[in-house]
This record gives structure tokens, C-alpha cells and sequence, in this order.
């Protein structure tokens, strides 16, 4: 045997890689400098670049190969990159995903340069008359409870932050607790903020300060503050002034009840989950129905998160091949509303150890469906099982079409769904045939469809899909998508 022959391949790998490792960190050296002096955020198909160890980065450049058949090379990104740098651009959300998909897709034996294909493609956002046209001004937010959903907007509104041009996490209310010690419970909840047993330690660091009843979080230094009513705050006091109350509580859910939150110092309130006489909204699909400057839309909510992974992949095979009925079964995490143990619970069913059953229980998303998409209203039933898992749910969905396709048909309407248009940022199309529940925690998308899993009757009419959703990260993704559109500070984006 050769010795030399055959440890050549180890070493030219070894050294690619390492080459690789020093493009990606050049890369996200880069990818800071626009973030933190320009305003200017890159994402890599949804998925972050400036806070992501450079393997990461590597392994995200071949998750390319569910949307295009040509590598996309971490060389590519950043040559994209630098071309974005030279350009005089607005305030912006750009993925070089995108540009580099679309920068393959053409004749490169016809094509531009690079540079100047990257400068087409984003003239719009460039130069002064684009910064001025956007207006947008910073919008102090306050997150009213600490649960599931309340600590994951935290860590997100922190660890989107940046230059703070866009929310601004300001406060953190909580309920007093009869008799309680302030001190351990500020401790307390900075350790449930730092580490989740199912998302894992915060991107970062939590400080707490006692005398002021403050934690900083990262950039953030926000303000805890004690209340058992809305009422009982004035958020003026704290210099908290036109914000955005997200509820993540549950303890109201009408517009009665969540209305109480339009305090002095508020704007906006969004919940976190459906509610009775408030606009439901799943942000991709139907946020073109509020009307920002009523006061009836002044309180929004963002659905639940079933409506939100069903909704888009819905959506899609509507206005591509219409939908004439279907029935939807979703296999859901449990979730704090069950009991632990075999307990009274006044929920058919839901008294049941949630750590030991499958319990059958209902499901409100199929008649939320009527607000968010219309064209549906009657056409889908639904039903849910709750199952012993944290976290990480699927819907089931099985449907008859208006009209008979095939599986690539199927397929490639959610693929260009996924790159291409208004739901983007909703739908992740997944090739794996190894996909579990465990996989889709930290999604970003709310929806992410399971090509190899679909199945189509021998007629072409009848299909069946599943769609993983993140029922708690994947939602809150979606919940501040929301969040920023009513705040009005969304800024130029490109995906």
C-alpha cells in the first residue's frame, strides 16, 4: 500500500476545510460590520450567519440543496457579501440564499458580473431617497408574562437587537406572588431565561440587578415590574412610552379583557394566542386586513400556532390547485395547560398524565381558517392528539383537490413556496427522509413541509401531507414578524 497515496485525500480535505473555516469567518466578519454600522441584516436562507460558529455556517450552505441543484458555496455567499458592502444600501433584511439562487439560475455564459447582477437585484434599496422613504422609528415593547412563549420573545427581541432601530424590549411584567421574595424570584427567573430544558442556553448573557428589579439581557436592560392588573401600571414612569404590550398569558382573551392593557404609555397590545372579537392573523397570509390607524386594530392576536404551521401550506395548494374539502389531525406536544399527573382538570380528557398518554382532545385551527383564509370556511374539519413530548408537533392533513396532479407537481409547488413570494419566511421545504420531531425545534419557519412524507391517491386527487411545526419557537418567530408589521418598523427586505 501506498502511505503517501492514500493519506493525500485526508490532507487536501483537512486543508479545503480549513480554507472553508477561514471563508466563513471572514464571512461573518463582514456580515457584523453591515449588522452593526449599516443596519444591514444577512441571513442565509432564514437561517442567522453573525451569531453562528463557522462549521454552522459551512453546514448551512448544504441545506441549499433542498431549493437549487448547484452548490452554494460559502466562497459564493461571501462574494455576495462584499458585493452588498459597495453598495450605498437602506436600513435592510437581505438573504443571500436568495440572491445566490437566483444569480444560478441564469445563463452564466450570458449573464452579468456578479457584482453588478447583486446591485440589480437590489437597486431599489439603494441610496438616499431610499433611506428617506423609510421612515421607521423604534417601538418599545413590553412582554406581559414569563412562560413558554413570553421568555422565548425575550431571548429573540434580544437577540435581535442590533442597533435598535426597530423593538426595543423595554419591560417584563409579572404577577406578585402572595408572600414572595423578590430577590429569589428575580434569581429565578434569570436562570429559567438562561438555560430551557428544550432550546437550550441563551445566546448570550442575563445579569440581574436587584436594587433596580432590572435584568440585562445582552444589549437590553429591561424592567421587571410587578402587577396583578394592567391597571395597576403606568408605563410612562419607567420611560416606556407608545409600546406594544405582546400577552403571552392567556388570562384575557377577548377584546373586553385585552383591551384593559391600553394603558398610559401603551399603543398596541398582540396576543399570543386565538382570542373572541379581535382580528386572528397569521402574519404571511391575512396582516393586510388590519387597518393600522383604527383603534379597533389596535389590539390584534396572532392565532395559534397550529393555524399558523396549516395556514400557509394551505394556502398554497388553494391557489395552485384548489382545495375541495379535507380533514386535519395534528400530533401536538403537550403542553402546561395539562396535568403532570392524573389530576381534576374541567378539559374532557386532559386530566391525564401528560407524560404517559396520548390524549385526544380538539382543535381550533380548521375553524380559525375561516377568518385567516376565507376561500377554506367549512372545507376542513380538524382534531388534535397531544402527545408525550416538550416540544416539536406535526399536522396531518388529508385533502381532496379540485383537480388531479402528481407528486413532483405537489412538490414543486411547495419547494418555489418556500423560495419564492410572500410566504418565504413561513414555509421550510425539507428532503429528509430521517426527519423526527426533534428536528424541527428552533425552527424559524411556522411551517415546515415534509416532501418525502406526502403521499397522492392513484386518481391524483386525494393527498396527504405533513407539516412539523415548533409550536412554541416557531410560533414566536411568527408572533414578532407580527409584532414588527403593526409596530411599523419592518424595513426593506429581500427573500
Amino acid at each position: 500500500m501506498d502511505i503517501k497515496t492514500t493519506a493525500a485525500p485526508f490532507e487536501e480535505h483537512l486543508s479545503k476545510w480549513r480554507e472553508n473555516e477561514k471563508t466563513a469567518l471572514e464571512l461573518q466578519r463582514l456580515v457584523g460590520e453591515l449588522r452593526f454600522d449599516r443596519s444591514i441584516e444577512i441571513v442565509l436562507f432564514r437561517r442567522d450567519i453573525y451569531d453562528s460558529r463557522p462549521s454552522q455556517i459551512i453546514n448551512d450552505h448544504l441545506f441549499a440543496k433542498n431549493y437549487v441543484k448547484k452548490p452554494i458555496t460559502a466562497q459564493m455567499s461571501l462574494a455576495i457579501t462584499e458585493a452588498i458592502a459597495k453598495l450605498d444600501l437602506a436600513p435592510s433584511k437581505i438573504d443571500i440564499g436568495k440572491l445566490a439562487t437566483e444569480w444560478l439560475s441564469l445563463d452564466q455564459s450570458e449573464s452579468p458580473s456578479l457584482e453588478d447582477f447583486v446591485a440589480d437585484q437590489l437597486k431599489d434599496f439603494v441610496g438616499q431617497a431610499a433611506k428617506d422613504a423609510q421612515n421607521v422609528s423604534p417601538k418599545d415593547v413590553v412582554v406581559y408574562g414569563f412562560g413558554r412563549i413570553g421568555r422565548l420573545a425575550v431571548r429573540i427581541l434580544t437577540e435581535m437587537m442590533g442597533r435598535g432601530e426597530q423593538l426595543r424590549l423595554r419591560a417584563i411584567v409579572l404577577r406578585p406572588r402572595k408572600g414572595g421574595d423578590l430577590v429569589a424570584e428575580l434569581n429565578k427567573r434569570a436562570s429559567l431565561l438562561r438555560k430551557d430544558s428544550v432550546h437550550g442556553k441563551l445566546r448570550g448573557t442575563v445579569q440581574v440587578l436587584h436594587e433596580e428589579n432590572q435584568l440585562i439581557i445582552n444589549s437590553c436592560k429591561v424592567q421587571i415590574i410587578y402587577a396583578a392588573q394592567p391597571e395597576d401600571i403606568d408605563y410612562r414612569e419607567y420611560g416606556i412610552n407608545e409600546a406594544l404590550i405582546i400577552d403571552s398569558t392567556g388570562a384575557w382573551k377577548d377584546r373586553e379583557g385585552l383591551s384593559r392593557h391600553l394603558r398610559p404609555g401603551v399603543d398596541r397590545v398582540l396576543f399570543t394566542a386565538p382570542a373572541k372579537g379581535i382580528k386572528n392573523v397569521v402574519y404571511g397570509i391575512n396582516q393586510s386586513d388590519l387597518d393600522l390607524s383604527s383603534e379597533e386594530d389596535k389590539v390584534v392576536c396572532a392565532a395559534s400556532c397550529t393555524t399558523n404551521a396549516i395556514a400557509p401550506v394551505l394556502k398554497v395548494l388553494n391557489d395552485n390547485f384548489g382545495i375541495e374539502k379535507g380533514h386535519m389531525e395534528t400530533i401536538h406536544a403537550y403542553t402546561s395547560s395539562q396535568n403532570l399527573l392524573d389530576n381534576y382538570h374541567k378539559k374532557e380528557r386532559r386530566g391525564r398524565g401528560a407524560a404517559t398518554n396520548m390524549v385526544i382532545t380538539s382543535s381550533g385551527a380548521s375553524s380559525a381558517l375561516k377568518e385567516v383564509l376565507p376561500a377554506l370556511t367549512g372545507k376542513i374539519t380538524g382534531s388534535s392528539v397531544r402527545v408525550p413530548i416538550p416540544d416539536g408537533s406535526v399536522a396531518i392533513m388529508t385533502l381532496n383537490l379540485d383537480k388531479a396532479i402528481s407528486l413532483e407537481e405537489l412538490n414543486q409547488a411547495m419547494r418555489q413556496a418556500s423560495l419564492h413570494g410572500d410566504l418565504f419566511e413561513q414555509i421550510q421545504y425539507s428532503t429528509s427522509k430521517e426527519f423526527v420531531s426533534a428536528d424541527v425545534i428552533g425552527a424559524q419557519a411556522c411551517s415546515v413541509y415534509d416532501a418525502p412524507a406526502s403521499k397522492i391517491s392513484a386518481d391524483g386527487k386525494t393527498i396527504t401531507i405533513y407539516v412539523w411545526y415548533d409550536n412554541e419557537y416557531g410560533y414566536t418567530r411568527q408572533v414578532l414578524r407580527l409584532a414588527k408589521y403593526v409596530s411599523q418598523v419592518r424595513r426593506y427586505h429581500y427573500y
